[in-house]
């Protein structure tokens, strides 16, 4: 083993060492955060690592920007294999792949190495012209860490380009190795090498070209731990224990043990949060995608997904060094801080210190910045956690939001309506209660669901006679709750008070398991997911059918006598509702009952739809808080269905029905809002049309 060997071996031991302390240490700062099991379903996990992860799905959401950061990564991937020969080959001079690979299979790996390093150099130049030149404005803004994200692109394209180098050199400085090293299979190596063969001093400048490639690996791999970029290292890992895209149910809030004897409920700083959340902190890439499709954000309100996740990262740097007594960890907030800086430090929270309330509340929990999000981050159960500790730690909530609580507790409902009320849109359809079917000895097939909105708003009672008439008329054995029916509380959990939530969830199972209630369809998405996804935490267990999916199963049994003969040609669109669509993924079956029930319709898509359609503005209980900053999210949303020069704005959703039609007041145009129910029942035999 040579000198220049035994140095390298010496730097590489080192880095490698350094490495390693490092990744233990950020490793050890998770332990800060609660524990939460993440090793449930290893075999859908595994399914996010490989279409997420390697394939980038998520990433190839945006074409242009994705396909380039797609490239770069699969052209690490290959390039690492490369790389791991390099730095061996530094330590053991007769080391290389072709002394064990069949030689065809060597070769097309080298080929492998001289392609990949150009689609890599490819896409960094496209990323840093976008970046110098054009940015976007997610690119922008105090978080975003630019300049390192320019030289870090350096960096890489230096990697690539000293890849090229060496070999070129490689075949200039020693024409022994021409004849099996190079050839087709290194075509960009051997085109460089013999322009070089000419020039003096090839075997040192091979040298210092072949260190100087080693030493930019170890410096890349050295400088992950101090920087955003260690998403290269974390985002695999945070992709296989992300529940964003399952296991189990998506969407659904953390559940909440409230007889625990603890100190804190929710959130207000980062040893609150859970682990899990920690590593989304160290896997945001700060793309941006996440702020670039929040609504609150868009119309602007205070709030940036991606700040939430770089405030959480960045506390978690100042307070896990010094409660480690790290105050001389390299790269931490705790460096820069004598003993009262550190003592002011801890005093320091995520919350205030951070983010703000105004931030949390603006959230209208629809999961486009959770959907966006290339390596499955979570920035919504961030936010909900810290609206706990909010709320159940602190009092601290918008005072609109007071008489909800209030009347969520006396009445059973946002809306101070008497319980009384509840089943008067009844009134003469002839439609019974579950009371008084268990009084005949009944036990109806479906329990039709109405909900607060559908029990007292006056223009969502129109969707639920519409539902009630279709049900009638293909034969369904249904009923209703009637007085017994109440709130199930999603308001008061999306606002932060698990108390009232759990305490208005447990009256509604214990209601529906009286009456032995196998199944339930409602036309509230709302309600659809509260019952079907999040109610089995507290011991209630039912199939919870969306209306809109359930009238398609009507129509596919031809259960619906519909009427054939169709007047005036209507244009169409349909606005997805967030807990219907990114929530649970039903977007086909509204569309699809639309168009069935209207053999002529024009159906035309807004410019946002489906998975990234554009939230209504009501989510996260934001229908009881005034919209006080930026433009209304309704309003931006309803310019936008209106652009499509529909006639009918067709929704799924009690909530999104009343932003809607507020927007198309707001905008004065003459365009109708229709739930889908309201469209099939305007067809049904003998009826009216409605549309």
């Amino acid at each position: 083993m040579s000198g220049q060997n035994i140095a390298f071996l010496i730097v590489l031991t080192a880095a490698l060492g350094l490495f390693s302390y490092n990744i233990q240490r950020l490793v050890s700062y998770l332990r800060l955060g609660t524990s939460e099991n993440r090793l449930d379903h290893p075999e859908r996990r595994t399914w996010n690592l490989i279409t997420i992860g390697f394939a980038q799905t998520k990433i190839l959401r945006e074409r242009g920007a994705g396909l380039s950061h797609a490239s770069v990564f699969w052209g690490f991937l290959v390039l690492t294999a490369g790389t791991a020969e390099i730095l061996l080959h530094g330590v053991w001079p007769a080391f290389s792949y072709e002394a064990i690979l069949p030689r065809p299979l060597w070769q097309l790996f080298m080929l492998s190495q001289e392609l990949f390093a150009v689609v890599v150099l490819v896409a960094v130049s496209w990323l840093l012209w976008r970046r110098l030149v054009a940015p976007p404005k997610r690119l922008q803004g105090k978080e975003v860490h630019g300049l390192e994200a320019v030289i870090i692109l350096c960096v890489i394209a230096s990697l690539m380009l000293t890849i090229y180098t060496t070999g070129g050199l490689e075949y200039a400085s020693d024409p022994s190795v021409r004849a099996t090293q190079f050839g087709w299979f290194r075509p960009i190596s051997t085109g460089l090498g013999a322009l070089l063969t000419s020039i003096p001093g090839t075997h040192v400048a091979h040298d210092v070209s072949y260190w100087l490639h080693a030493l930019l690996v170890l410096g890349f791999l050295n400088f992950l731990p101090y920087s955003k970029h260690l998403h290269v290292v974390s985002s695999l890992i945070n992709v296989w224990f992300s529940n964003t895209s399952g296991p189990g149910q998506i969407g659904v809030m953390r559940a909440m043990d409230l007889d625990a004897e603890v100190e804190q409920f929710g959130a207000s700083d980062v040893d609150h949060l859970s682990w899990k959340n920690l590593l989304d902190g160290y896997s945001c890439t700060e793309c941006g995608r996440c702020t670039a499709a929040c609504p609150a954000n868009i119309t602007g309100k205070p709030l940036s997904p991606r700040k939430i996740v770089v405030d959480t990262r960045r506390r978690l740097m100042e307070k896990a060094p010094l409660l480690a007594g790290e105050l001389d960890v390299p790269g931490s907030a705790a460096l820069f801080l004598d003993a009262e800086g550190g003592k002011a430090a801890l005093g320091n929270v995520l919350l205030d210190n951070y983010i703000t309330e105004d931030e949390l509340w603006a959230c209208t929990s629809c999961r486009a910045c959770v959907t966006e999000c290339p390596v499955s981050i979570d920035q919504l159960d961030i936010i909900n956690e810290l609206r706990r500790g909010l709320v159940l730690n602190e009092g601290r909530f918008p005072e609109e939001v007071q008489p909800t609580f209030e009347s969520l507790e006396k009445n059973a409902s946002p809306w101070a309506f008497s319980p009384a009320d509840r089943a008067q849109w009844s009134d003469g359809l002839n439609i019974p209660t579950y009371a008084e079917a268990f009084a005949e000895g009944r036990r109806p097939d479906i329990l039709f669901w109405v909900g607060c909105m559908g029990s007292f708003d006056d223009r969502a009672k129109k969707i639920t006679v519409a539902f009630a008439r279709i049900l009638q008329a293909a034969n369904i054995d249904f009923a209703i709750l009637g007085q017994e029916e109440t709130c199930h509380g999603d308001p008061a959990r999306r606002l932060g008070n698990e108390y009232l939530y759990q305490m208005l969830a447990k009256g509604t199972i214990e209601t529906l398991d009286r009456y032995e209630v196998k199944t339930i369809v409602t036309f509230c998405p709302h309600c659809f997911h509260q019952m079907g996804n999040e109610f089995p935490q507290l011991g209630g267990n039912y199939e919870v059918v969306h209306h809109s999916t359930y009238i398609e199963r009507l129509m596919d049994a031809n259960l619906i006598p519909l009427n054939t003969e169709h007047g005036q040609r209507l244009t169409m669109t349909y606005h997805d509702s967030c807990y219907l669509g990114r929530y649970n993924a039903v977007y086909s079956a509204p569309r699809e009952t639309l168009k069935r029930a209207l053999p002529v319709l024009t159906f035309v898509e807004p410019a946002r739809t489906e998975s990234r359609g554009l939230c209504c503005g009501a989510g996260g209980g934001r229908m009881f808080v005034d919209e006080k900053v930026g433009k209304r999210i309704n309003v931006e949303r309803t310019e936008e269905l209106v652009a499509t020069g529909a006639d009918v704005i067709a929704v799924a959703c009690p909530f999104c029905m009343t932003m809607m039609t507020d927007g198309v007041a707001k905008l004065e145009k003459d365009v109708s809002v229709l739930d889908i129910s309201e469209v099939v029942a305007g067809q049904l035999l003998g009826s009216a049309r409605t549309a």
